[in-house]
């Protein structure tokens, strides 16, 4: 009989989370593995690049009512536990809206493995999974230091997730987080022991992305003979901190030529031009407009051609679950400088063995790194093979142990 896994995904537009779950599914579904995708939102930019053979379906919101009576209903904690996250938030946090429509999918579709993709979607398949009377195993994964994202929260109910993740998360078969980091933030949180949550890096370096480097130049100040170009790449969001990579880019180009590139956008197209301005206007300030371009969203297929050609790749971020732009960087050969934030660049990087590490905000910091690296840039060939070991291939094999185990 053939393996049947639903992976619950919360909707199919670009991001880090949507990627790693593309790619997995892609490989899991090459090892003879039936893979659907329970999803939120199931419009977006990937929606026609899902991969072959995964089927989709979409679930339906409810009421925030019937979320909050399933919620309780479902009896992985008790009222006091869901009462201010859950039951007296103004909107029940993240997809927990999904719940119910996800227990009619575990009815009738009946798959064996359920695969959670981020924190809210691990608490509302925990909790389907006892109102469906599902025996499916159930396998948590999170993506993100969960530290970073809630102690700050401008969204008052998600302050108050820790207990309920306790909760939860121990109600499952297995977790797993993107990085060592992830790892001992969650365990802090919750309470989970360290040795029971598993470390599986991210699916990311495949021949097709290496093949993608041979694409024809995509943007005029990557063609030879122009200026180094320094290249940032991520969702225009307080978390990746843009504005220091512009500051660091302003300081070193009083001592050297070089023009700097991002590349991605923000929710949508009026959020994207307002970052992107502002983004703009501080490179005006610093007197290097002329030398920074922001193109917005460019199809994820198209970034490893800038990454191939750009003279060094830039980490600005003040936090992140595992850092897949740096891997997918130095598989292309690209040096990279990096932010040491929790969590992901260190153990990719190997504590700066591949790449510099400067302190989080430190625009002085970050440009100084960026000369030296500029002034004497490491072999690309060593960086493609440490890129290589964060390979679709390896981490598909960890995901089918954790999945299905023996």
């Amino acid at each position: 009989m053939q393996k049947h896994l639903v992976i619950t995904i919360d909707k199919l537009s670009w991001g880090g989370i949507q990627r790693v779950m593309f790619a997995l599914a892609e490989a899991l579904v090459d090892r003879g593995v039936g893979v659907d995708f329970a999803v939120c939102e199931a419009g977006g930019a990937l929606r026609d690049k899902v991969p072959a053979g995964v089927r989709v379906f979409q679930l339906q919101r409810n009421s925030n009512l019937a979320t909050r009576l399933a919620a309780l209903r479902s009896g992985i904690a008790d009222w006091k536990t869901l009462l201010r996250p859950v039951l007296l938030a103004r909107k029940p946090p993240g997809h927990l809206v999904y719940l119910p429509s996800f227990v009619g999918y575990l009815q009738a579709q009946r798959p064996q493995v359920i695969l959670a993709a981020g924190r809210t979607l691990n608490i509302m398949s925990v909790m389907a999974r006892r109102l469906a009377g599902s025996t499916a195993r159930l396998v948590l994964s999170e993506h993100v230091a969960p530290s970073c994202d809630l102690a700050g929260s401008r969204k008052w109910g998600r302050r108050y997730l820790p207990p309920l993740m306790a909760r939860a998360y121990a109600g499952s078969d297995a977790v797993i987080a993107v990085s060592g980091g992830v790892a001992e933030d969650l365990s802090l949180l919750t309470g989970l022991r360290r040795s029971d949550i598993r470390i599986i890096y991210n699916p990311i370096v495949s021949r097709r992305l290496v093949a993608l480097a041979d694409q024809p130049s995509p943007h005029p100040w990557l063609e030879p003979g122009q200026p180094p170009v320094i290249l940032g790449a991520g969702r225009l969001v307080e978390q990746k901190d843009f504005p220091t990579l512009v500051r660091a880019f302003g300081l070193l180009r009083r001592e050297r030529d070089a023009r700097l590139i991002i590349v991605g956008g923000a929710k949508n197209e009026m959020v994207t031009a307002r970052r992107r301005e502002e983004l703009l206007a501080l490179a005006r300030e610093m007197g290097v407009d002329a030398d920074v371009h922001l193109p917005g969203y460019v199809p994820s297929e198209q970034v490893p051609a800038y990454m191939a050609r750009a003279a060094l790749f830039a980490l600005s971020s003040v936090y992140e679950g595992f850092g897949n732009v740096l891997v997918e960087a130095m598989a292309q050969g690209c040096p990279v400088v990096s932010t040491d934030c929790r969590s992901g660049p260190s153990e990719i990087l190997e504590g700066g063995k591949w790449g510099p590490l400067v302190p989080v905000g430190d625009h002085e910091a970050l440009a100084g790194a960026m000369k030296a690296v500029l002034d004497q840039p490491p072999e690309r060939e060593a960086l493609r093979r440490r890129g290589a070991e964060f390979s679709v291939a390896a981490a598909a094999d960890r995901y089918m142990s954790a999945l299905f185990p023996p």
